[in-house]
């Protein structure tokens, strides 16, 4: 492959897969809807403004962004016309609009990798300013336990599938390399950070009450709960798909939590 198209390219994963091409010396199209940054524009529901973008592309790595598949077809047949590999970025959960785009990829003639991560590392992201302001994080579920991936290993197999042989037709679901529970998450990061950081067990019901409180929709937050209790008795899989994939073992949670330390303390303006 010498010149690939990263969408996504700002995100937590893409903007991991973009840095990891052009250290390796790859050609690399970064995509943006937002013409003030130094990339490559284009928007994925406009497939016309594709055009300039894809030209001379060998792969693109397709982040999807949009919570249906209305318009994928279309922006498949243009990048049929350009690309001849495209990788995914899908989920394990494989969502009603998640499979449909991967439908349309495998009708598109392309050939296709689809990326199917479990928990992102970087969802823990959501305790930061908890853990900033108070040393403590409070839910329910905190005996809930998955392997949260490092988003650089998710990027990392996304590159190897973009660039190298013998991933086409390959539905990868990935995981980090330990199985940790909500409260052990949260262990680890106040070890990383310095300081102690408590996990307070708090009922489902009041974290329903809370979530409902900012405006998500009763079925997503129930499906959120039931899932976490689920966890708490059938933890989340384990895969071995990072090391299989790239030839190094996948990243710990400690890892992970070190390279964002940041986002969980007070640091001073710079």
């Amino acid at each position: 492959m010498t010149k690939i198209l990263v969408t996504g390219a700002t995100g937590t994963v893409g903007s991991h897969v973009a840095k990891q091409l052009v250290e390796m010396g790859v050609e690399t199209r970064a995509l943006t809807r937002d013409p003030a940054k130094p990339y490559t524009v284009g928007d994925l529901t406009e497939p016309h403004s594709m055009r300039t973008a894809l030209d001379g592309v060998d792969a693109v790595f397709l982040v999807w962004p949009f919570a249906g598949a209305d318009g994928v077809s279309a922006l498949l047949k243009v990048v049929a016309e350009h690309a001849r590999r495209v990788v995914y970025l899908s989920s394990a959960a494989v969502r009603e609009h998640e499979r449909q785009v991967e439908q349309e990829i495998d009708r598109s003639g392309l050939e296709w990798t689809f990326l199917r991560p479990h928990v992102f590392a970087a969802n823990a992201l959501r305790w930061a300013e908890e853990i900033r302001e108070e040393g403590t994080v409070h839910g329910p579920y905190g005996k809930a336990a998955t392997a949260p991936i490092h988003e650089r290993d998710l990027a990392a197999v996304a590159v190897r599938a973009l660039t190298g042989d013998g991933h086409t037709g390959a539905a990868y679901e990935l995981t980090g390399p330990e199985l940790l529970s909500q409260s052990d998450q949260v262990r680890v990061i106040g070890e990383e950070i310095g300081r102690p950081v408590r996990w307070i067990e708090t009922s489902p019901e009041a974290e329903r009450r809370r979530m409902l409180g900012l405006g998500w929709p009763g079925e997503v937050v129930d499906g959120i709960l039931q899932a976490q209790a689920d966890l708490v008795t059938r933890p989340g899989p384990l895969t071995s798909t990072v090391e299989t994939v790239t030839g190094r073992r996948a990243r710990t949670f400690h890892t992970w939590a070190s390279d964002h330390a940041g986002a969980f303390l007070h640091l001073p303006a710079r």
